[in-house]
């Protein structure tokens, strides 16, 4: 009798621990899919900043060179690409947005031009899209950063190895309430 409660308990602990190492990997899955969904979109505004220099190679050559140099220097991200890596690649996308619009204010014909405004507005639409992927990947960090940090599943989160992640920032320029003065 002892030996049937005591394969009994030891049967519900085995499924038990398969149950929290299945729900850790599922967790783990949609952060490395959010991570990666943040690649894609960045990728599109990669593209999208590429024919935004090409417009502007027949107003500045030079400023057309530069925007290249920047666009060359471009990794691409994944699910497991470091949060390091997507902030670079945020940063430098941000940089070379500034550029042309610098350009583009000492060039009024490219702004005015209706192909820099198709441009320019599927730069904004896949910004918006990763700043979408990056509400889902910092929700889903939550979610199994709670997980991992919970007893009792803190317990087989800590035997398999399964460690914290990092959030994604938000840039602090971007936190700043914008100026309203008309």
């Amino acid at each position: 009798m002892v030996t049937i409660i005591v394969i009994a308990i030891a049967a519900v602990l085995v499924l038990w621990f398969v149950s929290v190492q299945r729900k850790l990997v599922g967790k783990d899955e949609m952060c490395k899919n959010s991570l990666s969904q943040i690649g894609v979109q960045q990728s599109s505004r990669w593209d999208a900043l590429t024919a935004l220099a090409e417009l502007v190679k027949s107003y500045n050559e030079h400023e057309y060179k530069t925007l290249m140099d920047v666009i060359a220097k471009r990794k691409s991200t994944d699910g497991n690409s470091s949060i390091e890596v997507i902030e670079i690649q945020e940063k430098a996308i941000s940089g070379a947005i500034r550029q042309i619009n610098v350009v583009a204010e000492q060039y009024p014909e490219l702004k005015a031009s209706e192909n820099y405004s198709k441009a320019m507005d599927s730069v904004n639409t896949y910004e918006n899209q990763v700043r979408m992927s990056r509400m889902v990947y910092n929700d889903s960090v939550t979610v199994y950063n709670r997980i991992i940090r919970q007893i009792p599943d803190s317990l087989v989160a800590g035997i398999l190895h399964f460690a914290e992640r990092k959030y994604l920032e938000v840039e602090q320029q971007k936190t700043a309430m914008p100026s309203m003065k008309i």
